[in-house]
């Protein structure tokens, strides 16, 4: 049985990534991303913590959210701003989406991705995109939940399919 939580110790706030502590939070969630299973399973390699941050940081379009339950970070959405041709208009693209395991299924994925939502709306974005993995059942159901749905441009055109090519 999981514990209550006192969701009025919840907080949702964009990360200033020139403040020490949003920065270990962040590098914290992201790595807690990392080593689960629906994540690479693995802790970040050691030259990947140690550009993140600065990455993050030098990336122009960087929006970056944190949840906390109390003074504790307990998740984290990194997102980039993208563009939409067809409406002309900015687009938020969560591209990394993560809640520690001790508050899943509590309402802090549907708290960061509403944070986001409002923020794109701030931005006059036409939308939010994202990808996730079909076996990831519990995101997927938060997903749908909160209104996001296959990609498709038009009937009968088919569904968007998310591909990767990776570079050396």
């Amino acid at each position: 049985m999981t514990a209550a939580l006192d969701t009025s110790a919840l907080r949702y706030l964009p990360a200033d990534l020139d403040r020490p502590e949003h920065q270990a939070a962040v590098l914290a969630m992201v790595d807690a991303y990392s080593r689960d299973p629906m994540g690479d399973g693995a802790p970040l390699s050691a030259e990947a913590r140690e550009r993140l941050i600065p990455g993050l940081r030098a990336h122009p379009t960087t929006l970056v959210f944190l949840a906390y339950d109390g003074e504790t970070p307990v998740g984290v959405a990194v997102c980039f701003l993208g563009f939409s041709t067809f409406a002309a208009r900015p687009l938020v693209n969560l591209h990394d989406v993560c809640v520690v395991p001790t508050h899943r299924n509590r309402g802090v994925g549907r708290g960061l991705l509403a944070a986001v939502e409002a923020r794109a709306r701030e931005l006059g974005c036409c939308k939010l995109t994202l990808e996730v993995l079909d076996q990831n059942h519990r995101a997927l159901k938060t997903y749908l939940a909160a209104g996001f749905q296959r990609y498709a441009l038009q009937p009968g055109a088919g569904e968007a399919i998310f591909l990767s090519k990776t570079l050396s």
